[in-house]
Formats: C-alpha cells, structure tokens, sequence
C-alpha cells in the first residue's frame, strides 16, 4: 500500500495529521507529488518531516520558485509567500528539494505533479490521453488542489487533493493510497486548522492567507 500526498504547501499540522494516519493503516511507502513549498509558514518543519521518511517528492511549482529564486507570475500573494520561506529555509532545505524527480512512471503508473506535457505548471483539462491503449493504466497528478477521479477507456486518472490548502469546498486534508492491486482510494482527514492559523499570524501574514483554509477554498475566494 503507498500514500500519496501532493500540495503540502508549508501546512505542517495538515501533513503530520496525514501521515500519522498512513502510519496507521501500515503504508510502508509514501510519495509527494509536489509543492512542499508555498503559502504557509511551516515548510522547515514539512521539509524535515518528509526528509526524516525518506518520502520521494516530484517537483512541484512552488518548489521550482524556490530552488531557482524565481517569482510566481500569477499571484502577487504567493510571491509574498515564496519571498518569506526563502529566508527561513537553510542549505540543506533547498538541497533536498532540488533532489526532487520531475515525474515516477512504473508498473503502468505514471505520477506527475502538474500534467504530462508540462511536469511543473499544467493544468490538465483534455483527458483524452486515458482513452489511448499503451502501457500506463493509470495516471496520477496534483497541482489543482482539487480531489478528483476520471475513468477512461483504458486508464483511469486520479488528483489526490491538496493536504496543505484544499480548494473543492471541504477543508479536510485531502490525500489518497494505492492499494495493492493499483486501486486507489481517495480520503479526507481532519486536522487542526487553528495550528497553521496561530503560526501565520505570529509570523505576521494577512488573515486572508490563512482564513480560506477553514472553508476549503482558493485564497481570495470569499472575497469575490
């Protein structure tokens, strides 16, 4: 059985309640599908966790920003994010994060943490891929922070949610497990929210950045 976690994003108390609920239910094994990095305050703490297990993180986006001191031509509020843990993570933080994989493909898996024409950053949304017969039968990636399943004719695709910043209105830390017969089950798992809430405001970031993860939402999305 394999736990696969994706978009941590610096969200320490939503990633250990994760894990310590794989640890439960025996996964010998757990993957990261990227964005260790990202929005919130904890990501020494997510970083050194994940190091500690050995955890194989693919790259991610916001991990990308951070090991090529680059910006995030999207959001003004990531920049702000990515600019803070930059400060805060040490040498070994950012070697550990350029040994991220852009992608793990066997045993007719093929994980990725944006799509498959850009490993990063790709938001799929054409799915025709899974009606194709070679050799994967199923396709896995992150990135939309959306829990979701979608059957083809001959592979199914599966996002595991977000655990540090879910954003399909359920404010749950989302992740998933590959079963023994390569079913995958996605699951939810309460956390508390109030943990990552003190650290961001003790570090003096905005309640804006902070307040979406009680709704499960994007930030900025109970202000449209």
């Amino acid at each position: 059985m394999i736990g696969i976690i994706s978009d941590i994003h610096g969200n320490y108390p939503a990633l250990i309640a994760v894990l310590h609920e794989l640890d439960r239910i025996g996964c010998k094994k757990i993957i990261s599908l990227g964005d260790v990095c990202g929005y919130y305050c904890m990501v020494r703490e997510c970083i050194r966790e994940l190091r500690q297990r050995n955890i194989v993180n693919i790259m991610g986006n916001h991990d990308y920003y951070i090991i090529n001191n680059k910006s995030c031509d999207r959001s003004y509020t990531v920049n702000l994010c990515l600019d803070y843990q930059r400060e805060i993570l040490n040498e070994e933080d950012i070697n550990w994060l350029k040994k991220s994989v852009q992608y793990i493909k066997k045993d007719g898996i093929w994980m990725v943490h944006g799509g498959w024409t850009d490993y990063i950053d790709e938001y799929v949304k054409d799915f025709s891929f899974l009606d194709k017969n070679d050799e994967v039968s199923l396709y896995i990636s992150g990135h939309t922070h959306i829990q979701s399943k979608i059957i083809g004719k001959y592979a199914v695709y599966y996002n595991p949610g977000s655990v540090g910043q879910p954003r399909d209105a359920i404010s749950t830390a989302a992740y998933a497990i590959i079963k023994d017969n390569n079913e995958v089950e996605l699951r939810r798992i309460e956390y508390d929210i109030d943990k990552i809430a003190y650290a961001m405001r003790k570090n003096g970031f905005q309640q804006r950045v902070y307040s979406c993860l009680y709704s499960g939402m994007r930030i900025g999305a109970n202000e449209e």
